[in-house]
């Protein structure tokens, strides 16, 4: 039995999800690296963050991948790249 896949709507959804995830990720990882040394262990955990938000950019570019597979004539590359102002997180 296969699963069922995410609707449109849920490609959708999730896409703002982590837009929103990915631009918080990369603020901290900024303000951390504008507050501790860039090298060395304190300079761990911005790099930690900037893995992070690189993972959360592979996930969503393999997403928008499988949405187009599965919803080709309803798919829009805005669902997991959305513009700044559509993103639900603003600094």
């Amino acid at each position: 039995m296969t699963k069922p896949r995410l609707t449109v709507e849920e490609h959708q959804q999730l896409g703002l999800r982590l837009a929103a995830i990915r631009d918080e990720l990369l603020h901290l990882s900024t303000d951390l690296s504008n507050a501790y040394p860039r090298s060395g262990p304190e300079a761990v955990p911005a790099e930690k963050l900037r893995q992070a938000y690189a993972a959360v950019d592979q996930a969503r570019c393999e997403l928008d991948h499988a949405m187009f597979r599965e919803h080709p004539q309803q798919g829009e590359t805005t669902f997991y790249y959305p513009h700044s102002e559509d993103r639900a997180y603003r600094r």
